[in-house]
């Protein structure tokens, strides 16, 4: 009998079947899973094999991310770091120091901040100008819907009172109508033209460190929500492409490439031959990212019903669809067609609507082709829309971390969707009993990449930072099984991979080791589970 080269004894195993199994021993030859099971594997040790033992440690398929932007996080790494934290005098301090770290630098970029840390969600221009007066300053909010610009760039930018507000966003403004600093959506763009375009080196770059972080964290493969130029961000691609041909790219990517909601089937020529120039090695540029709306904290979201006012009085504001939905139906029909997947970003429960209506009208015409249209966010779905998913085959691509209480939910979403329509927010229970398959994802560098973190917010719909809130909306617990698959193997299922997403003879080694078996700790300790060791292919890429 061949003997393996990897194997790991003395359980727990989580296999992310289908029957959840649970396991004690796995071995590894080459790339592949050779044996899952119990005493009998350890049959396969061999004076070569290396042997780890779990010692109790819990033993997992490889997390992978279904909606992630890996290489703008890791260059967001390198800028002005305005995460971590919701105080406006850090913020400032954090600007003031970077700006005095880099006089070089002609602008001032980077971001992370939250809209809870300002009065309406809105900073305004004079606090930039006070830390950094001379020289323009831009940084996009915590969700990457918005920036804040000092008054140099809104000077170097031409924006006065008399600037008209974009089709796709919104100038805030201050009394006299002059912008106050605040950029919504496809407003940043009128700004962030004119930023110092990054290379193809900052763009590698900010892949390794996205990659070394996520491999950290267990993830082997993840699902790049942009693959394109948006809003003066540069097309990432590239860096997968050189990554993926000189073997650096050592997790496995799928890439969505950008519908350009400009334009319309004139594109698909295009994305066609790009999906053939930029597949190669571990990177497959097979999806399309529609982007159907913006996001409720701003009021861009798309929502069937207007959102209400600070009064709770309905408005004539019901939200923006970036792509009309009649055209969109027939968009997603010719992509389906083309054996693309459609990744969609789909918030506001019109939003979501639309999407299911455009899945719907192509498995109409083309039957099920098995492309595994995805939609993503998923903030607030209508009861009667639940049911679509299973029977769409639709999947729910959840970002779990937002399903809690905290002052940007309180503060600036729930009083304005309303109490009905707020009870629909992240609906993970209702859409699993409507028998929908979930995928799972961050949309880092949006929020934290840590599965962990998100797997723990999935079971207890609370911050693990805030315990003592109120849970957020606990019928829409689900329990940690279901979370690690939707990490697992219904990721790996949305990012074309099955045979990476459970653990089982066959399989592609992708594991992650956890230092606790987090299935018999108390739900409330998740989140003090840390990765040690990391996976992919049978080979070592994290430890600690």
């Amino acid at each position: 009998m061949a003997k393996a080269d990897l194997v790991f004894t003395r359980g727990p195993v989580f296999t992310a079947d289908s029957a959840r199994t649970r396991a004690t021993s796995l071995a590894v030859t080459g790339e592949r899973i050779a044996a899952v099971g119990h005493d009998e594997v350890r049959e396969l040790i061999g004076p070569d094999t290396e042997v780890v033992d779990l010692t109790g440690k819990l033993l997992l398929p490889g997390f992978q991310d279904a909606h992630i932007h890996a290489v703008f996080g890791g260059a967001e790494l390198s800028q002005c770091d305005l995460t971590e934290t919701v105080d406006v005098a850090e913020y400032l301090t954090r600007v003031r120091a970077y700006a005095e770290a880099n006089p070089d630098r002609e602008w001032i970029t980077g971001g992370g901040w939250s809209m809870e840390s300002f009065e309406g969600g809105l900073p305004t221009r004079q606090l930039l100008d006070s830390v950094v007066p001379d020289r323009p300053v831009l940084l996009t909010n915590r969700d990457h819907h918005g920036a804040w610009a000092n008054t140099r760039a809104l000077e170097l930018a031409g924006i006065t009172a008399a600037t008209p507000d974009p089709a796709d966003g919104r100038i805030e403004r201050e009394a006299d109508g002059f912008p106050s600093g605040m950029l919504q959506e496809g407003a940043t763009a009128l700004v962030s033209r004119l930023t110092p375009p990054s290379t193809a080196a900052d763009r590698l770059a900010g892949l390794h460190r996205a990659q070394t972080l996520l491999h950290s964290l267990g993830i082997t493969g993840w699902q790049d929500a942009l693959l394109g130029e948006l809003h003066g961000q540069p097309d990432p691609s590239d860096a997968y492409v050189t990554a993926a041909n000189d073997g650096t790219l050592t997790a496995r990517v799928t890439g969505a490439l950008w519908w350009d909601r400009e334009r319309g089937t004139e594109q698909l020529a295009e994305l066609v031959a790009r999906r053939e120039k930029l597949t190669t090695g571990r990177f497959r540029a097979t999806s399309i990212k529609i982007m159907q709306d913006g996001v409720a904290e701003n009021f861009t979201a798309a929502m069937i019903n207007p959102y209400l006012d600070g009064c709770g009085c309905a408005t004539t504001n019901s939200g923006l669809s970036f792509v009309d939905p009649e055209a969109l139906r027939g968009y997603v029909t010719e992509l389906d067609a083309l054996d693309f997947q459609v990744h969609f970003h789909a918030l506001g429960d019109r939003a979501v609507r639309e999407a299911l209506d455009a899945v719907e009208a192509a498995v109409a015409a083309n039957g099920r082709r098995g492309n595994r249209h995805h939609l993503a966010h998923l903030q607030v779905v209508h009861p009667d829309d639940l049911a679509r998913f299973a029977k769409l085959g639709a999947i729910a691509n959840i970002q779990p971390l937002w399903a809690a209480h905290e002052p940007q939910m309180d503060e600036l979403t729930i009083p304005f969707l309303g109490p009905e329509r707020a009870a629909w927010q992240y609906p993970f229970a209702s859409l699993v009993r409507a028998g929908a398959t979930l995928a799972a994802g961050s949309d880092w560098p949006v929020s934290s990449p840590d599965p962990i973190l998100g797997i723990h917010v999935a079971v207890n719909r609370q911050d693990p930072e805030s315990p003592d809130a109120p849970v957020f909306y606990p019928e829409q617990r689900i329990d940690l099984p279901t979370a690690l698959a939707a990490y697992t193997a219904g990721t790996a299922h949305v990012n074309g991979h099955e045979d990476a997403g459970s653990l089982r003879a066959g399989n592609l080694a992708d594991l992650v080791v956890l230092d606790r078996d987090i299935l018999t700790a108390p739900p409330e300790e998740i989140a003090a589970a840390r990765v040690e060791r990391t996976y992919v292919g049978g080979k070592l890429v994290h430890a600690v």
